[in-house]
């Protein structure tokens, strides 16, 4: 059972962190980019790419949830108290998803739509720009840091767990 609960840690880390991964470095840019500009005008990839970050927010927000309730089983069945950090920095990536979900990504597509509206002035669109440019920023510095938190959610979640070589402690307890 033990190897189970294991294992079931190990493959929503390495789902998890594999998603960031492949967002961050292919999809997101992958919009922007000359070829698909060719076929999607910048408004349309901009829309586009927020459908993509809001399944991506989903993903995470499931995973998060799935690493939580993971932690909870190894204390219960396993006998092992997880450590501080390792909940702190999965609540807290699980708020930051949260918060990203529900209250960035409409917030900035309010943005865009302002930006790339026929019906707005050109100093309400350089106004949207800008403000879309710092919490564009802003969720860029949230990403990698979910991304190293991820990478240490990993490394904790595959080391191996520390026991006594042969026989365990609590056989020489009085």
């Amino acid at each position: 059972m033990q190897t189970a609960i294991r294992f079931v840690g190990i493959l929503n880390a390495a789902i998890w962190l594999g998603s960031i991964v492949f967002f961050t470095a292919v999809g997101g840019p992958a919009f922007f980019s000359p070829e698909m500009e060719s076929i999607l005008p910048r408004p349309y990839a901009a829309r586009a790419v927020e459908v993509v970050i809001a399944r991506l927010y989903s993903l995470q927000m499931v995973c998060a949830f799935v690493a939580l309730v993971h932690l909870a089983v190894e204390y219960f069945h396993c006998g092992r108290t997880p450590p501080r950090a390792n909940v702190g920095f999965l609540t807290i990536l699980l708020v930051m998803n949260l918060v990203g979900a529900f209250w960035l990504l409409p917030k900035m597509h309010r943005l865009e739509a302002v930006r790339y509206s026929t019906q707005t002035t050109e100093v309400q669109k350089a106004e949207a720009a800008r403000s879309f440019g710092m919490w564009h920023g802003i969720s860029q510095v949230a990403n990698l840091l979910t991304l190293g938190v991820l990478v240490f959610h990993m490394w904790t979640v595959t080391r191996s767990i520390e026991t006594p070589r042969f026989s365990s402690w609590d056989k020489f307890r009085g």
